[in-house]
């Protein structure tokens, strides 16, 4: 219990999946940016479980490789940056695209520092050794996050596509996307401290 309370936590709070789960939703609409809500939920399910098994410290005791993930961090925040930036956010404008998609979004969490904080924090503080096999725990882990991000990301697609229906106008709308991708732009600062 006291996991998936975390895990809700987690998920819910601001930060870079979420603002892009955002942005979808203002671009896309719900049902078109579902697919980024499934993509961020089942790459961090997916995270959640390698982590404790130890990709975790693989990753941490190799620098060069450590660094590489962060200037890839860097890369993908500022492409989807530009994508919501040059995005006319109007539905119909963009039919058959979707914004980040369901690969976009889960690639992208292997790269967001928030992600990996995350799962090293839940590693650290919910692994047990006498929980028995640890892939059982570490399934369970990636279970219950699975379960706590889906509809934490759906919170913030949402939001997004209601604030879409109260931008009526192309330049608020501009503004909203370039507000949207500002703000994953300063979430680059996370990244390269």
């Amino acid at each position: 219990m006291a996991f998936l309370l975390f895990a809700v936590v987690a998920a819910v709070t601001p930060g870079p999946s979420n603002v892009m789960l955002t942005a979808a939703g203002a671009q896309a609409g719900v049902l078109r940016g579902l697919p980024a809500v499934f993509g961020v939920a089942i790459s961090m399910g997916l995270m959640m479980f390698l982590v404790p098994l130890g990709i975790g410290s693989l990753v941490l005791k190799h620098p060069p490789l450590l660094k590489d993930l962060r200037w890839a961090g860097v890369a993908v925040l500022l492409w989807l940056a530009w994508r919501i930036t040059t995005s006319s956010g109007r539905i119909n404008s963009t039919a058959g695209m979707n914004p980040v998609g369901f690969v976009g979004a889960a690639v992208f969490q292997w790269v967001n520092p928030k992600s990996w904080l995350i799962s090293a924090s839940a590693a650290g503080t919910f692994l047990n050794a006498g929980a028995g096999s640890p892939v059982v725990h570490a399934a369970m882990l990636g279970g219950l996050f699975l379960l706590a991000a889906w509809p934490s990301g759906f919170v913030w697609l949402a939001f997004g596509a209601a604030v879409q229906r109260t931008l009526h106008n192309r330049r608020r709308l501009r503004v909203f996307n370039v507000a949207m991708a500002a703000l994953l732009v300063a979430s680059i600062g996370l990244i390269v401290r």
